[in-house]
């Protein structure tokens, strides 16, 4: 059932990602199928859930509530003007199938028993270009229940020499949120004309994007939802050679199947060989997908080095340890470690320094080490756990967030609050295992709303209605899904003009102007 599930709610990638780990074929404990149980509402009046954040973690959540639960009515706070979250700021702007889930998720939003509250911030968000804001203790006093389904807003650091001090090194969420259109990021900026060496730390399908963004040739970009200010910046680009370094080995890589085939089959761009010593001998009795992926680096690319106009390669078993900078300070060169793995053919590896340094030309430095969620403004005073050096809510592993208990000793559940996705999880997975972290979540919810347990306001909850009174009409706009609409429409004819599907709007200010 969860098989046939997910058909209707992913796109055929993430289908094929999901069917790939048959996770959910698998591990049934936590996955239930729909309607297997249908909450009645008590005393007759509708469950009222809260959820922050409108991204695949936000959506599927607020489905399966509404599926689960009845008269579940759902209101999802998102921070900017418009929906979709990562997939509309975080997917490669050349994979226009995997934003196919946002044709489902209108499907939730054009149910009568939702809401959409965008351009309204829970907290104080630093980074919300003045939109509406709303305290988490006033959103908490009118909802049966809140789930933070708000994703990973920072980066991890590395914590090297001149990391913050030299021009020229991004984190890889800024160039993808830049090249994506995300406000925040509008103005980076990314200098790519300093020279013709790019070096990305990292070695997961976002630092694959990222070179592929400065790879590919610019006629298949610009068919894409890629912003037009990132295809100026790209055409003046110098960049030729691009190093995706890890500090692991191939066995132990993160990246992808397509991915990694999409960087080989590049027009013109060749692919550097690995170093063979750290494949094993006998790779045809790997396990088949381990086995498929080393095939693919070991057979390289399609264009030939002489023949090519650009170049990419994975780096092995090198460790950053210091940015060096020009007289002006620009980053020029990173100073590489050499490591050495306990066991070369194992993908759980351990890895160690072992003193050499290595430097590599450095025009431009993109970290991509991960993700990381933060606490919302309240949530101390709310009771609610979050672990600072992992990024997540303390929750029970079905979404149920926790709380210190009475005697100060363990932890116990905190009533009526959840969480889903990256903040619940880490930064780990596709859309595909979003959705079941999701249905879990949710599950979670409707079994202990069918269990009579208590919840945050039993009775007394008024959602969106209650709630809308203590927001400030005058200062700003909340914007609902018919607004969106509006900007969505707006996006689409400006993105005829230059023959492609959309040309987003890049201030939040340009997309309430829309939304009139």
């Amino acid at each position: 059932m969860m098989a046939s599930l997910a058909k209707a709610w992913l796109c055929s990638a993430c289908l094929h990602k999901a069917a790939s780990r048959n996770t959910w074929l698998t591990r049934s404990s936590s996955i239930t199928t729909p309607r297997s149980y249908v909450t009645a509402s008590r005393n007759d009046q509708p469950f009222r859930l809260a959820v922050v954040g409108s991204g695949p973690a936000g959506f599927y959540t607020a489905y399966r509530a509404m599926t689960k639960i009845q008269q579940a009515k759902v209101d999802m706070f998102e921070a900017l003007p418009v929906p979709f979250g990562l997939v509309r700021f975080g997917v490669a702007p050349d994979h226009p199938e995997v934003k196919n889930c946002q044709d489902k998720f209108e499907e939730v939003a054009s149910s009568p028993n939702f809401t959409f509250i965008g351009n309204v911030a829970v907290g104080n968000a630093d980074n919300h270009f003045g939109g509406c804001t709303v305290p988490l203790a006033s959103l908490m006093r009118h909802y049966d229940a809140v789930v933070f389904a708000y994703g990973a807003s920072k980066d991890k650091k590395l914590g090297v020499p001149n990391e913050s001090v030299l021009r020229g090194i991004y984190s890889a969420r800024e160039f993808v949120g830049w090249y994506n259109g995300l406000p925040e990021y509008a103005d980076l900026a990314p200098d790519l004309t300093q020279g013709e060496d790019a070096v990305i730390i990292g070695q997961g399908n976002v630092a694959l994007d990222v070179a592929r963004m400065m790879l590919e040739n610019l006629d298949v970009l610009r068919k894409s939802d890629i912003t037009e200010a990132a295809i100026e910046a790209l055409s003046k680009s110098r960049i030729k050679r691009v190093h995706i370094v890890g500090r692991r080995g191939p066995m132990q890589a993160a990246f992808t199947i397509k991915e990694v085939r999409e960087l080989m089959k590049l027009h013109s761009v060749h692919f550097h060989p690995i170093d063979m010593s750290l494949l094993p001998d006998e790779i045809s009795k790997l396990p088949r997908a381990r086995r498929r992926l080393m095939e693919i680096m070991v057979k390289g690319s399609t264009s030939s080095a002489e023949h090519a106009a650009k170049s990419w390669s994975l780096d092995f078993c090198l460790s950053p340890s210091k940015f060096n900078g020009t007289a002006d300070g620009r980053v020029q060169s990173t100073t590489f470690e050499r490591t050495s793995l306990s066991a070369p053919f194992d993908p759980s590896s351990s890895v160690q320094n072992i003193g050499d340094k290595l430097n590599i030309p450095s025009s431009v430095v993109f970290r991509s080490i991960g993700y990381k969620s933060v606490a919302l403004p309240g949530f101390a005073e709310a009771g609610i756990l979050f672990d600072d050096r992992k990024g997540v809510i303390g929750n029970d592993g079905f979404g149920r967030a926790l709380q210190m208990a009475e005697d100060g000793v363990g932890t116990t559940t905190l009533p009526g609050v959840y969480c889903a996705g990256w903040v619940k999880r880490g930064p780990t997975g596709v859309i595909a295992s979003t959705m079941e972290d999701a249905f879990s979540t949710s599950d979670a919810i409707a079994a202990d709303w069918a269990a009579d347990i208590p919840f945050l306001n039993p009775g007394e909850s008024h959602g969106w209605e209650g709630l809308r009174t203590q927001v400030d009409k005058d200062s700003c706009r909340v914007i609902r899904w018919e607004d969106w609409k509006r900007i969505d429409k707006a996006e689409r004819e400006r993105g005829l003009l230059v023959g492609k599907e959309r040309e987003k709007f890049t201030s939040a200010d340009e997309m309430i102007a829309a939304s009139r």
